[in-house]
């Protein structure tokens, strides 16, 4: 099974609870989907077999070929392509590289072939092993904007004959969506706040519409009367809570799993794991 584990928002503890789920369970892996700022190597310590570049199309414009007729420009649905007339006199091309979708629109819409595509480096993709789990990460170049490609390419490296856990990016955004989606189950933590609540429901609002099926864990979970209340009236199902414990924020703060100092958690995240794939197999066998 696939268990994406998400949040509405950041910091509610979704990388501590992924990645002591993917070590409690056997034979499973784990994917950090968060490439912007992933950290579930800081708790892991995954020595990395191998390094894969990613790159993307991008346009590249012969000046000496274009007559500035616009094609390019109307072709773009995002805006990247721009035809304009610049103070000094004279016509020019401007692209803009942080709205590219890499659709290749522009160079098949150019009648004078004045656009080719080259490739963009964005990021990296890691894979490796620790201890007996298999790991797998995407580091997105700083200062590069769009995370979904980098995220898609890091997901073929899903193994489907083991358990996996994504570790995904905070938000609803269109990286969270992506990393979510096709997951078997969506694990949403959040935290017992006004603002944890507030993004916890939108979290929930965009599973349901893509379809996931998911449920809710407390982090923190001092007093979470009004998580549980919410849960209740929504009809999300509460699946677990971690307390409010000085001595788990102290192993996370010395990068340090929960397990390696506290085994009695082990049966904790399996018993979590046990209740996702039973929701999920009970989803199933309801299917038409």
């Amino acid at each position: 099974m696939i268990v994406s584990i998400a949040s509405g928002k950041g910091g509610t503890g979704k990388t501590t609870i992924a990645v002591n789920l993917a070590l409690a369970l056997e034979n499973a892996q784990i994917v950090d989907c968060d490439v912007e700022e992933p950290n579930a190597h800081i708790f892991l310590k995954p020595g990395i077999s191998s390094a894969e570049d990613l790159t993307v199309r991008v346009p590249r414009i012969d000046r000496a070929k274009c007559d500035f007729c616009e094609a390019c420009a109307e072709a773009c649905a995002f805006r990247a392509m721009n035809v304009f007339k610049p103070l000094s006199g004279g016509w020019d091309v401007l692209f803009l590289p942080e709205l590219c979708h890499s659709c290749g629109a522009c160079a098949l819409a150019c009648p004078k072939g004045a656009i080719s595509e080259t490739r963009k480096k964005i990021g990296v993709i890691e894979t490796g092993r620790a201890g007996n789990l298999d790991y797998a990460c995407g580091r997105l170049n700083i200062g590069e904007p769009k995370a979904p490609p980098l995220i898609k390419a890091l997901k073929k490296k899903i193994n489907r004959s083991k358990t996996v856990i994504l570790d995904c990016p905070p938000g609803t955004s269109c990286p969270m969506m992506t990393a979510v989606k096709g997951s078997d189950f969506c694990l949403l933590v959040t935290e017992p706040t006004p603002f944890g609540l507030h993004d916890l429901k939108l979290a929930v609002e965009t599973v349901r519409k893509l379809g996931i099926r998911h449920g809710v864990f407390i982090n923190r979970a001092d007093d979470s009367k009004m998580i549980d209340a919410y849960c209740t009236e929504a009809g999300v199902p509460l699946l677990g809570r971690l307390p409010f414990d000085r001595e788990i924020a102290a192993l996370y703060s010395k990068g340090l799993g929960l397990l390696s100092d506290k085994p009695q958690y082990i049966r904790f995240f399996r018993e979590l794991a046990d209740k996702i794939g039973e929701r999920i197999r009970h989803a199933i066998t309801e299917e038409p």
